[in-house]
């Protein structure tokens, strides 16, 4: 079973689009920008998730980095 939540590799303008089980929620350029799509989506203790495997998977790229490298 794959993370609900997947952020995706860095964009080459910046930011990780990021998707809650499937669904697009936004473009973060920090973890700022994905607690609060985390917290949009009902998960109020998103600080807590971001380095969970289980919840969050990050692909393409070192995971708390926003820039292309």
């Amino acid at each position: 079973m794959s993370a609900p939540i997947v952020v995706h590799h860095p964009s080459p303008t910046g930011g990780r689009r990021v998707t809650i089980q499937g669904r697009i929620a936004g473009l973060a350029h920090d973890d700022h920008d994905l607690e609060e799509f985390l917290r949009r989506a009902g998960l109020p203790d998103a600080d807590r998730l971001l380095d969970d495997p289980s919840w969050v998977e990050w692909r393409g790229g070192r995971a708390h980095q926003y820039v292309a490298a």
